[in-house]
């Protein structure tokens, strides 16, 4: 009688433990909704610095150099067009290492929605616990380390094949 209980309780210590760090690392992981939000921050950053983009390349044009010196007088106005262009070039390059920076980003944010999709998606078909009302949204996190379902065994009957006869001809 005394190992039934001692099997009972450690089993309950169990699920009691995981329960509470299942609920530590939903408390701690970031949801879907928050992933999407920074997601598309990082979208109408790109934005901004592309649209920045195409304003330096306008601004690169030998013209426009020459216009925004145009009431300027000095001797040397080509090394001031010189100046102006490596300044501009400057701002190009770190804007466009900015965006590769987004864009990297911008693809570590997609996985992390499609990982919490995922366990979601899996956390959707575990039956409810105790402590979690069967109507109630699971919280969605980004790891699957939470997760204690075991994966659902092949459900298709495997039927023994058929040995075929192949007719020969003589």
């Amino acid at each position: 009688m005394k190992t039934v209980g001692v099997s009972s309780r450690i089993t309950l210590l169990l699920i009691l433990t995981l329960s509470s760090l299942a609920v530590a690392t939903a408390q701690t992981s970031p949801t879907v909704e928050q992933l999407r939000s920074q997601l598309s921050d990082i979208q109408t950053k790109e934005t901004a610095l592309q649209d920045r983009v195409k304003q330096l390349d306008e601004d690169l044009l030998p013209e426009n150099i020459e216009k925004y010196f145009a009431l300027n007088g000095s001797t040397h106005p080509e090394e001031l067009r010189e100046q102006r262009r490596r300044q501009l070039e400057n701002q190009k390059a770190s804007v466009q290492s900015q965006l590769s920076q987004l864009a990297t980003s911008r693809a570590r944010l997609e996985a992390a929605i499609t990982t919490a999709e995922a366990t979601a998606y899996r956390q959707s078909a575990l039956p409810p616990t105790p402590d979690q009302p069967s109507s109630a949204s699971p919280e969605v996190t980004t790891t699957s380390s939470n997760s204690t379902a075991q994966p659902k065994p092949n459900v298709r009957r495997t039927h023994p094949r058929r040995a075929r006869r192949t007719r020969r001809r003589g």
